[in-house]
């Protein structure tokens, strides 16, 4: 038995989960990091040099557990120390070339600590057992 109209009943309004869901946009919008933190100048070895490199060998091996400098282990901390004695002047080329397992981090602190140096031309090179992999 019914005693009056009957009620129509209203649709929820999507309004107000509209609006939060602006609101969270908004705010992870303005609070995020867009972009790179630091960005690397960094030359790739192809072989193809502007200016022919000059003076003794500066190649720097980067290994998972140790730092090589011409083939002699050499630590981290005095890496820009060792290659004193082979650069004439702070724009000399230095050689890196990660090694096996060698971890991405670790070149770049690397790389910073050279530049922190004064050392201003690195260049990064890919070893011969890593392309002769990527072409076959």
């Amino acid at each position: 038995m019914q005693l009056g109209p009957p009620i129509k009943r209203r649709k929820p309004s999507l309004t107000p989960m509209i609006d939060v869901v602006f609101l969270l946009l908004v705010f992870f919008m303005l609070a995020s990091r867009f972009g790179q933190d630091v960005v690397i100048d960094l030359p790739i070895g192809s072989g193809a040099a502007e200016t022919p490199y000059a003076g003794p060998p500066r190649l720097v091996e980067v290994r998972p557990e140790e730092i090589r400098l011409n083939g002699v282990p050499v630590g981290e901390e005095a890496l820009a120390d060792a290659l004193a004695p082979l650069t004439e002047k702070p724009g000399d080329t230095i050689i890196l070339r990660p090694a096996g397992g060698a971890d991405l981090q670790r070149i770049v602190t690397l790389m910073e600590q050279l530049n922190g140096a004064g050392y201003t031309s690195l260049v990064l090179v890919g070893s011969a057992a890593e392309q002769g992999e990527g072409g076959q």
